[in-house]
């Protein structure tokens, strides 16, 4: 197979004979028909579980004749392995965009980072039934979409700075909040997911795509950056058992943006959080206005809400 796209970016060609897909990821391979004709197994196989679960699927030529043969290929399993192909994937620096503004024009290892912020997931018990968390926040939803209730300014129900932007020590215990955290518009972020579990995690970030700059076993430090991609790295966002991962993002859209799991129950069991990047200005250059059709609910639903513009 040999990978040219991930997730919209144009990737350094490279050929593979196995690729990890870890949830929310894609990726976009060729195949050259050039073998003797005749059928090949296609293996799908899962990733760090006690025991490996395998489909399979079949490719086979017009003038092939007779069944499969041979064993089923065995996938890597060590988390090294996949670490390394994760990191052997690099962005095309001279692919799409008319020039002089190539893929790789926009220079993101040239700034400088404003604020770092450190995001730990963590599972527990509240009132004896099971959460998950992030910087033991476990989020809770309001009958008002914050987006809302962010519009049209109505108080109570978020409080920007509710979760932290650091982990809080393990010790304190998950804690249920509508978790909103500040950010200023325009500024350029770096954001570590570190996972103490021996999961693979995926996390998604709405209205934003962002370079993962780096990702190692264990814990980061701030020694961590001397070993990031700052050239050509790719988007994605997976952070593997035991590990973290690093991104670079610029928060150039106004708004109410989740940030969350990819493993849906987590997600809907707290393992999200809102980060409300926030700007004084009213021009329509930062933010539309909401649309006239929108349907209100919860508390942005009663009363007289008027648009601000």
């Amino acid at each position: 197979m040999k990978l040219v796209e991930v997730e919209g970016t144009h990737t350094i060609q490279t050929s593979v004979s196995s690729l990890d897909v870890h949830v929310g990821q894609s990726y976009s391979v060729l195949i050259t028909a050039n073998q003797p004709e005749k059928y090949y197994y296609i293996v799908v196989s899962s990733r760090f579980t006690p025991t490996v679960l395998t489909t399979t699927g079949v490719l086979h030529y017009n003038n092939s004749v007779g069944p499969v043969s041979g064993p089923i290929p065995a996938a890597p399993t060590l988390v090294r392995w996949s670490f390394s192909q994760a990191r052997a994937i690099r962005t095309n620096l001279t692919a799409s965009g008319p020039r002089p503004n190539p893929q790789g024009s926009y220079h993101y290892g040239m700034i400088n980072v404003t604020r770092t912020i450190k995001l730990v997931n963590s599972a527990g018990l509240i009132n004896d039934k099971q959460r998950y968390a992030v910087n033991i926040a476990s989020f809770f939803p309001t009958e008002t979409p914050l987006k809302l209730a962010d519009y049209f300014k109505i108080d109570g129900i978020y409080k920007p700075g509710s979760i932290c932007d650091q982990p809080r020590p393990r010790d304190i215990g998950i804690s249920p909040v509508t978790s909103v955290m500040q950010a200023d518009y325009r500024a350029f972020v770096e954001i570590i997911f570190e996972n103490r579990e021996n999961i693979v995690q995926s996390w998604h970030f709405n209205g934003y795509s962002f370079f993962v700059v780096g990702m190692e076993l264990g814990k980061w430090s701030p020694d961590s950056t001397k070993v990031y991609n700052l050239n050509d790295a790719v988007s994605r966002c997976t952070v593997y058992p035991r590990s973290w991962t690093a991104i670079y993002v610029v928060l150039d859209s106004v708004g109410m943006w989740n940030l969350r799991s990819e493993l849906w129950e987590r997600q809907y069991l707290g393992q999200q959080f809102y980060m409300r990047v926030y700007t004084n200005s009213t021009s329509l250059r930062d933010e539309y206005q909401i649309p006239l059709n929108a349907l209100l609910c919860g508390r942005a639903a009663i009363g007289r809400h008027k648009r601000l513009f």
